[in-house]
């Protein structure tokens, strides 16, 4: 790195510089505050040790003023004795650490090195961000919240690894969009990300699209198969609704786990799967697992690393931001020419609870955009307007809330399984849960 000593004392300063250079850090010196505010304007540095007390000006003064400069470096100060007061006082405006002198450079080396991973993490950070703006729609990551924000800084530590990752959350939160980012932030960027829903396929069709078929295995199998895991060679295979897979194809994706081999249906002869394994779900594997539907020796190889993505009525403070990215696809896509939501407008979709999350959202929003008669979405112009009502307190309060809107969609559908799913935004697997748990059946006529 390259770090700069700040110290009046010209002892100090050699000391200290000796030591770095023979750690092999780039290392400038400076004899003042004013002197290093100088070296700042043209020189860039990644760390400043400076001496709290100095005649011209103090440690604090010249961290503050360095930070107007170049916000990235980071700062340690060094105190004597009756000055650990002001360190304290110096880390809460910035500083990243101080050391008591006389200096233990043994400290002051694993202090540096802390720095250094806290630099790389930042610079990955900031690589994935650019790399989210590349991929995707500007902004289409929201993690304005502080929990989607914990899920983007876990995303380059495990990005660099071949770990398997289990990802849950309810159906809408936004599961393969984080898929996607770990992938795009790993090694394996420039390979293909495949993406496969185990609950879309009967048991006969999964395994064939997991692991392809030859010519004759089965009756129309008239040609080859490639298989989704072959076409994820040296990529990422996503499969979501992993807990829908059925018991028996659970076992032979176990033994890829295991063996990092697999078979084609209708073949004896191995083919190495070299792929990222990530996997969602938005049900309790837990609770699977002792129902005997889900494999646990399956569950702890898919669960290596586990994230779980907050339903959206966790995180509020997304919900404004997603507004704004929603409704400019919408303009952007020309079916509409919109600016923004009116103020009671959002009010409304602020308080819901929205049991569809982030595709409830963009699908209330779209609607809308086909009502409102100008470039505004107004109040009115909400479908479902009084199920769009305020979130009350308590959680039966929501499920009522969730009940009655899910009720409404049915019978706008016919009760049509299919497309009710769709137009909450969740699995129908899903939506059949729900109906069993909150007892809902047609009306008579």
């Amino acid at each position: 790195m390259h770090i700069l000593v700040v110290d009046d004392e010209e002892s100090q300063r050699t000391l200290l510089a000796g030591f770095l250079r023979k750690k092999g850090h780039n290392v400038s010196v400076a004899d003042s505050g004013k002197a290093a505010i100088d070296l700042n304007r043209t020189d860039g540095f990644d760390l400043a040790i400076m001496d709290l007390k100095m005649p011209d000006q103090d440690g604090i003064e010249t961290m503050t003023q360095m930070k107007d400069i170049d916000p990235e470096t980071f700062f340690i100060l060094l105190t004597g004795y009756g000055t650990v007061d002001s360190a304290v006082r110096a880390m809460k405006m910035g500083a990243y650490d101080y050391l008591s002198k006389p200096v233990n450079l043994d400290e002051l080396d694993l202090l540096i090195e802390r720095i250094r991973e806290t630099r790389e993490t930042n610079q990955e950070l900031h690589t994935l961000q650019q790399a989210i703006d590349e991929r995707f729609a500007p902004d289409s990551f929201i993690a304005e919240s502080p929990k989607m924000k914990e899920i983007l800084a876990l995303i380059p530590r495990i990005a660099r690894s071949d770990a398997a990752v289990l990802i849950l959350g309810e159906s809408g939160t936004g599961k393969e969009m984080v898929a996607r980012l770990i992938h795009q932030a790993g090694p394996r960027r420039d390979h293909k990300f495949v993406a496969i829903s185990c609950a879309a396929l009967p048991e006969t069709l999964l395994e064939s699209e997991l692991f392809g078929y030859e010519r004759g295995a089965f009756t129309g199998a008239d040609k080859r198969k490639i298989g989704r895991f072959e076409i994820a060679h040296n990529g990422t295979l996503f499969l979501d609704e992993i807990g829908d897979i059925p018991l028996s194809t659970q076992v032979k994706l176990l033994r890829v786990l295991q063996e990092f081999t697999f078979e084609r249906l209708g073949s004896n002869i191995p083919i190495q799967a070299n792929v990222r394994l990530i996997s969602a779900t938005n049900q309790d594997l837990k609770r699977r697992i002792v129902a005997g539907q889900f494999r646990e020796d399956l569950y702890y190889r898919l669960n290596v690393i586990g994230l779980e993505v907050p339903p959206l009525r966790e995180r509020r403070e997304d919900i404004k931001p997603l507004v704004d990215l929603f409704i400019r696809q919408i303009s952007q896509r020309g079916s509409k020419k919109l600016e923004s939501v009116s103020r009671s407008a959002f009010n409304r979709l602020i308080r819901y609870s929205w049991p569809g999350n982030i595709r409830e959202l963009e699908n209330v929003l779209e609607r809308a955009s086909v009502l409102t008669l100008g470039a505004v979405i107004e109040e009115r112009d909400l479908p479902l307007v009084g199920d769009l009502s305020p979130q009350q307190g308590g959680t039966e309060a929501l499920a009522d809330i969730e009940k009655v809107h899910i009720l409404r969609i049915l019978e706008e559908n016919g009760w049509n399984i299919s497309q009710t799913a769709q137009r909450l935004g969740i699995h129908r697997n899903t939506l059949r849960l729900k109906i069993r748990a909150y007892g809902l059946e047609p009306r008579s006529p």
